[in-house]
């Protein structure tokens, strides 16, 4: 089954320098009807000020992902931390027994991100923090950027929890095929472009919760640039 969420259906925040639509409940919007897909929790779409962002807050438990888009994020935590990831590229920050944290647009444009939190698998863990650049000239795969099912080979950032997070450029007309075991589910959002996923159609920034599939064949009806979270379902 393909749930797809448009866009303009997604929940809102907004003020003077962060524009916030939600993929599932969170803050002010809330929707019983969409609490996440199985571990994934939240998805946010945020567009974030030049010279502004997100001031010192603690996160527990929690394996937070931010895919930038457009832009660069600045990170910088309580243990330390500080490093920067621009577009294209992958953040994960492992809350565990507890961090402090700030994310800031430090460029003289708009930064525009993914924000996407996991529930952990393990619990307790140190907190921790890591980016890593991935190259995205190669077209018509979908890479995996950060990976804790069972069997990750460690070329991707670790997440203390059964998920991974993939992400891809696929030329109008390309398609990939994906697989979910068996007891999985993903949710898949084009952040670029639109793309079909078993014939059904997924527009810019819709987000499609997917579950009770098993090969799953993504074909690019424009250009496009998609980000798919793996889960337990």
């Amino acid at each position: 089954m393909i749930q797809v969420q448009p866009f303009d259906r997604l929940g809102r925040f907004r003020n003077e320098w962060l524009n916030a639509r939600h993929h599932f409940s969170f803050g002010e919007y809330h929707d019983p009807t969409r609490m996440g897909v199985g571990g994934l929790r939240v998805w946010n779409d945020d567009e974030i000020a030049p010279g502004t962002g997100f001031d010192p807050h603690p996160h527990r438990e929690m394996e937070i992902i931010t895919y930038v888009r457009e832009g660069a994020i600045t990170h910088q935590d309580s243990l330390g931390n500080r490093g920067r990831t621009v577009a294209g590229d992958v953040q994960v920050m492992h809350a565990g027994t507890g961090i402090v944290h700030a994310e800031y647009n430090l460029e003289a444009t708009p930064t525009r991100i993914f924000q996407i939190w996991i529930m952990p698998g393990q619990h307790g863990v140190k907190p921790g923090w890591g980016t890593r650049a991935f190259p995205r000239q190669v077209e018509g795969t979908l890479a995996v950027l950060a990976d804790g099912r069972p069997g990750a080979d460690g070329s991707a950032l670790p997440l203390y929890a059964d998920a991974a997070v993939f992400a891809g450029t696929l030329r109008r007309g390309q398609s990939v095929t994906q697989t979910l075991r068996p007891g999985r589910a993903a949710y898949l959002v084009p952040a670029t472009g639109a793309v079909t996923v078993n014939g059904t159609t997924i527009s810019t920034r819709d987000g499609a919760a997917i579950t009770g599939e098993t090969d799953l064949t993504i074909t690019a009806t424009e250009d496009a640039e998609v980000v798919l979270v793996d889960v337990v379902g």
